[in-house]
């Protein structure tokens, strides 16, 4: 259980932060980066959430998502292997192989795609497509990471990578099932500037 007494510890003043295990890490070092991303996603997913009040469904699995991104920035803020006497929380491929699950209920019911999605339609899918960039943004810095720390565990990658997927195809049902949805029209502008012209 964690107990927070005190909200200022002071003792990142001079930079640096502290992990589960192992020495104090510079606040600008790249695992420090990944969880900080990963609590910027959620940070924008609870900002969505202030717009589901008429999907209950949608709302129920954010909710769960917010949860287990906690569960990403412990797994990722516990590098190294665990002693004997120790066990680390850890993302699982059942956390990853649920996001499936909801990415293939919801898809199942959308309009069919007939170009690119651009991020915008209703409020919600707008915050949706900002929590789903942000997430893309994460992936990349555990990219990163996974290519210079071996301790790093892979299921994290698989369920960022999902969660991105999962978060592009609740933007769509926000946006009345896709109905809604703003689709990218290639060189538009561009004809229509020549015409002017």
């Amino acid at each position: 259980m964690v107990k927070l007494n005190k909200i200022y510890t002071k003792t990142g003043d001079d930079g640096t932060t502290g992990l589960v295990r192992g020495p104090r890490r510079s606040k600008a070092d790249l695992r420090i980066e990944v969880f900080g991303t990963i609590d910027e996603t959620n940070s924008l997913i609870g900002l969505a959430r202030t717009g589901t009040q008429s999907m209950p469904k949608v709302d129920t699995i954010l909710a769960r998502v917010q949860n287990d991104l906690f569960d990403v920035g412990s797994d990722l803020a516990t590098p190294g292997e665990d002693g004997p006497d120790e066990k680390s929380l850890r993302i699982t491929a059942a956390q990853t192989e649920w996001l499936e699950k909801q990415i293939d209920h919801f898809n199942d019911g959308l309009a069919p795609l007939t170009s690119f999605v651009l991020p915008g339609g209703t409020p919600l899918a707008a915050q949706l497509h900002m929590a789903r960039t942000v997430t893309r943004r994460a992936e990349r810095l555990v990219v990163a990471l996974i290519a210079e720390e071996s301790d790093v565990n892979a299921e994290v990658l698989r369920y960022v990578n999902r969660l991105s997927d999962l978060l592009f195809v609740l933007a769509r049902v926000a946006n009345a099932n896709g109905l809604k949805d703003v689709l990218w029209a290639p060189g538009r502008y561009t004809q229509t500037t020549r015409n002017a012209e």
